[in-house]
């Protein structure tokens, strides 16, 4: 079940009690590059996202924020670091929510006052982040990692445990964290201030699991799930699947973001795919398509690279499959909403578990999406198929005599 928090909002968003766990991301542009900026993040919106946090390290980015908001159609949380005078801007010019570290404010619990007390004004919510490097934790890991070995004095040889010093180690920064999370909290709640919500990320997996468990179990306030510092796109989403997958599985979290050493855009569909796995979500395409392997005649992994690429702007939940071979693909196109067997050269189309056609493998591409656009809201159909069908091919023939041959392949 999952866990009941008291519920804010981030202007129209609902975050925790019954809401949806929003999704959201951040912009890799400089703020003060306002049109740059705001294209991100109409980018962001058409691909889900429904909270976007802007980097705001200098009164120049406070000062444009405004406009950014004009331009807009999602809320806009400011990130604020160091200098509380740029979150009294950022509140002025109208944000939805400062994301705030109060441990590195320079001036410490009085500048955080002045930001409660201008968040009451102006009924803005504040997210209050802790993140393990925040707390200048000892790097131990490489001591850690050794097997320490020594022979008491009865002759009994000992040996440490590398695993047990580690897990140590995550408990007591967890705990740590925790405790600097509710002391702050304490310190708005001194104001009446309770348009809080939380978040306790590190960039390892297992302590950020620790934080926010530890934390869920002493307070009711929502919780913004995050893995920092992730990594590039693969490392990346895997180790956010991993954390923010066990703690949403467990009931915990609210809100979350998939942080990528990639553009925004790409952090979305995979924050969307863990929900929509663990069935907390139901937006956008639940997208099914086999390994490839020996069995497979035609160039499965291409064709539904390009579908999926396609159907990324794509919000109507709906259930697509590329399949490739004769022994799991007819099963898996026909439970789809759309579906493809595909092989030797030619696919079956099916739709709503019911036969459609069959095509040659040229047409794969354009049979598919005209599909999928039969299913879709008009706006979102034109985006799939436009007037005239797709007239391009993607993938390459294989056969088990002749090898590949190739066919010509889309340019991405």
């Amino acid at each position: 079940m999952r866990r009941k928090t008291r519920q804010i909002h981030v202007g129209d968003v609902p975050i925790g009690g019954d809401a949806p766990i929003a999704v959201q991301s951040m912009c890799t542009t400089y703020t003060r590059d306002v049109e740059s900026t705001v294209a991100q993040i109409l980018r962001l919106e058409e691909v889900g996202c429904e909270l976007v946090r802007v980097a705001v390290p200098e009164m120049e980015d406070a000062l444009v924020l405004g406009e950014i908001k004009k331009r807009i159609h999602i809320p806009l949380i400011a990130d604020i670091h160091y200098n509380h005078q740029l979150a009294l801007e950022a509140i002025r010019q109208g944000v939805d929510c400062v994301r705030i570290n109060p441990g590195n404010l320079i001036h410490g619990r009085k500048a955080l006052e002045e930001i409660v007390k201008a968040c009451k004004e102006r009924g803005i919510a504040m997210r209050i982040g802790v993140n393990s490097g925040s707390l200048d934790a000892l790097d131990k890991q490489a001591q850690m990692q050794r097997i320490q070995i020594r022979r008491r004095s009865d002759g009994v040889v000992e040996r440490s445990d590398p695993a047990e010093e580690r897990r140590r180690e995550r408990e007591q920064l967890a705990e740590r964290m925790v405790n600097k999370a509710l002391e702050y909290i304490s310190w708005c709640e001194e104001l009446d201030f309770h348009e809080i919500k939380v978040s306790l990320k590190s960039s390892a997996p297992l302590t950020a699991i620790e934080a926010y468990r530890r934390f869920s179990q002493r307070s009711d306030y929502p919780l913004h799930l995050g893995i920092t510092e992730a990594g590039t796109l693969v490392p990346g989403a895997v180790k956010s699947a991993v954390g923010l997958g066990i703690l949403l599985a467990e009931g915990i979290g609210d809100t979350i973001r998939v942080s990528l050493s990639a553009e925004p855009e790409q952090e979305i569909p995979v924050a969307y795919e863990i929900l929509r796995s663990l069935e907390l979500r139901n937006r956008g395409v639940t997208f099914v398509s086999c390994p490839s392997c020996g069995r497979v005649e035609i160039d499965v992994i291409e064709v539904a690279n390009e579908v999926e690429r396609r159907l990324a702007k794509v919000q109507t939940p709906i259930h697509v499959a590329v399949m490739g071979c004769v022994v799991n693909g007819p099963g898996e196109a026909r439970d789809a909403d759309v579906g493809l067997a595909g092989g030797r050269g030619k696919g079956v189309i099916f739709r709503k578990g019911q036969v459609v056609r069959t095509v040659p493998e040229e047409e794969f591409l354009d049979a598919v999406l005209k599909e999928v656009a039969s299913l879709l809201p008009e706006h979102e159909a034109r985006l799939v198929y436009p007037e005239g069908g797709i007239k391009e091919s993607a993938g390459r023939h294989r056969t088990r005599d002749e090898g590949i041959t190739e066919i010509p392949v889309l340019r991405k």
